[in-house]
């Protein structure tokens, strides 16, 4: 980036060392473990480009129309959905027993209330503050 811009570099993505900190976690480890070694750590992309930089968490609304993983903190219901989990291709790296074991999982920690018990707080939460965050570099 640094090659062919000469102003301010932002960069959305996400902090691997919180990606393990979203609920997903105790359903789908597999697929937050294959996030987490997708992307550098801010402060190695911060280096790279150099300059003055800064690094700030980007709230992920409860709304959020986007297809990742935090997209649906406060609505795992949507995460059973095949077509909601094809738009984050981490799982695609799962077999398809993976996939199962998720749903299977997560349904039953829905209708138990045990996810409710656990994680419902979200359910209200107007924003979250997980792993996405922008780095940005001035030179």
């Amino acid at each position: 980036m640094r090659r062919v811009t000469r102003g301010p570099v932002a960069v959305l993505t996400c902090d691997p060392a919180r990606v393990r900190d979203f609920w997903l976690y105790e359903y789908a480890p597999d697929v937050l473990e294959t996030e987490a070694r997708r992307h550098p750590p801010p402060r190695r992309l911060t280096a790279a480009l150099g300059g003055t930089t800064t690094v700030q968490p980007v709230p992920i609304p409860l709304d959020c129309t986007d297809g990742f993983n935090e997209a649906y903190y406060g609505r795992p219901e949507l995460l059973l959905d095949p077509a909601a989990r094809q738009a984050c291709s981490a799982w695609s790296f799962l077999d398809d027993r993976a996939r199962q074991d998720f749903g299977i999982s997560l349904r039953h920690a829905l209708g138990s209330g045990a996810w409710d018990e656990a994680f419902g707080h979200l359910r209200g939460r107007p924003a979250y503050d997980g792993s996405l965050v922008l780095p940005r570099a001035t030179p």
